[in-house]
């Protein structure tokens, strides 16, 4: 079986990596990164609520097997590991926990910035540092339009480190009818991009 780090950054579009997500727990060990700020952005944009509360302040509590429960219940399985953002202790925060590569969908433009200085302020940009100096595929979604110098600079440098960029961009080809039609497109597009097997999508001169 593969293992994957899998991370969700603070930027619109947490339903493509969710709808990845899905897909990868198929047949993946995945460990499961969530940036603090994005938790109220799923549940936003897809009524998801992944959030731990306490009493009637309804804040977000840290504690991550309280959350990785939730998680796993929504996807049904037990393949899902998660971890706090800020825990730096995480066994995928080396380069000695051996994986398959990592994904950001979405990637925010802070992320990919992290990234591509080797800040690793965080979880998600440590996990990534170490993808990258470790050789092993890191596939980033980045959602931001339009893209400044400064995001393009970044890109390129990812790029020809072997980062692979994948922004979500839909297409219409396949005559999509509903929103989960251009989702699964995208969703499907990223893992393409990281030779994962899929079935979610009509391809061009396919059935």
């Amino acid at each position: 079986m593969k293992k994957y780090v899998f991370a969700i950054s603070g930027a619109s579009g947490s339903i493509i990596g969710i709808r990845v997500l899905k897909e990868l727990l198929k047949t993946s060990e995945v460990h499961l990164i969530i940036s603090s700020q994005s938790f109220s952005i799923i549940k936003d944009e897809t009524g998801i609520d992944w959030t731990i509360k306490e009493g009637s302040k309804g804040q977000r509590v840290k504690g991550s097997k309280l959350t990785e429960d939730k998680i796993r219940k929504h996807f049904k399985t037990d393949r899902l590991f998660f971890h706090e953002d800020t825990d730096m202790y995480a066994p995928i925060a080396s380069g000695s926990f051996k994986t398959d590569g990592m994904f950001v969908v979405p990637c925010s433009m802070k992320t990919l910035s992290g990234i591509a200085n080797g800040y690793a302020n965080n979880l998600v940009e440590r996990a990534a540092d170490v993808t990258i100096k470790e050789g092993r595929p890191l596939l980033l979604s980045p959602r931001e339009m339009p893209f400044s110098a400064i995001h393009l600079e970044n890109m390129l440098k990812l790029a020809r480190l072997g980062v692979k960029i994948a922004p979500p961009v839909p297409a219409f080809y396949h005559k999509p009818e509903k929103i989960d039609d251009l989702v699964d497109f995208m969703a499907g597009k990223i893992l393409d991009a990281m030779e994962s097997e899929h079935e979610i999508f009509k391809r061009w001169g396919g059935k």
